[in-house]
C-alpha cells in the first residue's frame, strides 16, 4: 500500500499519541493533528491529506458536523470516525455526513488498519485516485 498522509482530529492527546504510533508503525504518516471540529474543518484544504480520523464529542464544533463541513467543501475527503460513541442512531449520522468508516475506541491496531484499507478502496471506487 502507498504511503498515506494523515490527519488525526480528537481533544485527547492520549488517542492522538495513541493513533500517530499506529499510523507511523503501519508505514503512514501523521501530517497533522488538531483537537477540535472547527481546526479540523480550517485546516484540512492546508494539510490536503489523504485521510482523516474523526473524534465525534469535541469542543465547538462536533466531529459529525465538521465531517459535514469538510465533505461540503472537498467532497473527495475520506473521513473515518475514531470515538467511543457507537450508538446505532449516531454511527448513521456519521455516514449520512460522509463518513466513510467508523471505529470504536479503543482502537485495534489490526480494526485500524483494515478501515484504513475499506476507507481507502472506497475513495479508490469513487474518484479514480
Amino acid at each position: 500500500m502507498v504511503p498515506l498522509n494523515i490527519m488525526v482530529v480528537d481533544d485527547s492527546l492520549l488517542v492522538t499519541r495513541k493513533l500517530e504510533t499506529m499510523i507511523t508503525e503501519m508505514g503512514h504518516k501523521m501530517v497533522r493533528s488538531v483537537g477540535s471540529g472547527a481546526m479540523a474543518v480550517n485546516v484540512y484544504a492546508e494539510c490536503n491529506p489523504d485521510l482523516v480520523t474523526m473524534d465525534i464529542t469535541m469542543p465547538d464544533v462536533d466531529g459529525i458536523q465538521a465531517t459535514r463541513n469538510i465533505i461540503a467543501r472537498f467532497p473527495d475527503a475520506t473521513i473515518v470516525m475514531v470515538t467511543s460513541h457507537g450508538q446505532e442512531a449516531m454511527v448513521r449520522e456519521a455516514i449520512k455526513a460522509g463518513a466513510k468508516g467508523y471505529l470504536l475506541k479503543p482502537v485495534r491496531p489490526e480494526k485500524f488498519a483494515d478501515h484504513l484499507t475499506m476507507a481507502i478502496r472506497r475513495r479508490k471506487l469513487r474518484t479514480g485516485i
